[in-house]
């Protein structure tokens, strides 16, 4: 490591605070494998990629991100802003696991370790999306996982400005609920690789990985080292079947839906033909609601090196 410490970055507030108060049992887990590492806590959202990113810069090879998926996908930003050469690894800690789920990796602390010590490397994709923030400015973003647009950035959306007081599911259900009161389909102007293309859908994926949602398997053929990206548009006669059909989402049957359309690409630009559609068909940007459209994505190919 060139004298310098591998960083333990960990969110004290993943698994409901689980993490938070198994630290000290996971840097001493760690540190059994790969000797002393420094350690750093989050304290807010967008945080893990500040620290990331500080991290690359000072010359670090390697940094643990310890939480959810959005703690990772946080952390691989902020590596990927300051060029991508630190290496990251995964603990998971967080309720989804979507993105370790690609990647393979089985939820215990020591496989997780196991593979950090290894030293294996595997190289993969990365997408990188500008869109405007909830604020109205123009943003850029790295993503690992998936991107999408429509219903699932308004549940997320009501659900991080919403009470947790009666649990995570509840509040998801309430969530989703409210937003499919209040969401508008999006008839979409796109432009695929250059060619333009117009989609209806309640919901647009961008996908470098399999799964988003905890556990909804949207798209069963992405590869995270392809180098392409794949889009799945979700549409349905009404919002009722969208919901009903939305359930067909975590085996993979959605697929064969008649409002379904899937296809490959390295980029994809995506905007608003009807504008009454534009203040609910917002972003999910690997968990986390973001912003809205005009949206811009496409794939890095080897991006980043992970630790795994």
């Amino acid at each position: 490591m060139g004298g310098v410490k591998p960083l333990l970055l960990v969110n004290p507030k993943a698994g409901g605070g689980k993490t938070g108060r198994m630290a000290s049992e996971i840097r001493r887990v760690v540190e059994r494998e790969i000797g002393e590492v420094d350690v750093v806590f989050t304290e807010h959202r967008g945080n893990a990629a500040e620290i990331a990113e500080r991290a690359a810069r000072e010359g670090r090879e390697l940094v643990i991100a310890v939480g959810g998926d959005g703690t990772f996908s946080e952390a691989a930003h902020g590596v990927l802003r300051a060029g991508g050469k630190t290496r990251l690894g995964i603990i998971g800690q967080g309720t989804g696991g979507d993105f370790r789920k690609t990647l393979g990796l089985e939820h215990r602390l020591d496989r997780y370790v196991a593979a950090i010590a290894s030293g294996h490397e595997r190289v993969v994709d990365a997408g990188k999306a500008r869109f405007r923030n909830r604020d109205g400015k123009e943003e850029e973003r790295w993503f690992v996982n998936i991107l999408s647009a429509g219903m699932g950035g308004l549940v997320d959306s009501y659900v991080a400005s919403g009470s947790r007081a009666l649990g995570g599911t509840a509040a998801y259900f309430l969530a989703s609920t409210k937003a499919l009161l209040r969401v508008v389909r999006g008839h979409l102007r796109c432009t695929i690789d250059g060619k333009p293309e117009a989609l209806a859908s309640y919901m647009i994926a961008i996908c470098n990985g399999r799964y988003f949602g905890s556990g909804m398997h949207v798209a069963p053929m992405a590869l995270v080292d392809d180098g392409k990206l794949e889009v799945v548009s979700m549409d349905a006669p009404s919002k009722l079947a969208f919901a009903a059909f939305s359930r067909k989402i975590y085996d993979g049957s959605h697929l064969r839906a008649p409002g379904v359309r899937h296809f490959t690409c390295e980029k994809i630009e995506i905007d608003l033909e009807n504008e009454d559609a534009r203040d609910t068909f917002l972003l999910d940007v690997d968990g986390e609601p973001l912003g809205g459209l005009p949206l811009s994505a496409e794939i890095a190919p080897r991006a980043l090196t992970l630790r795994i």
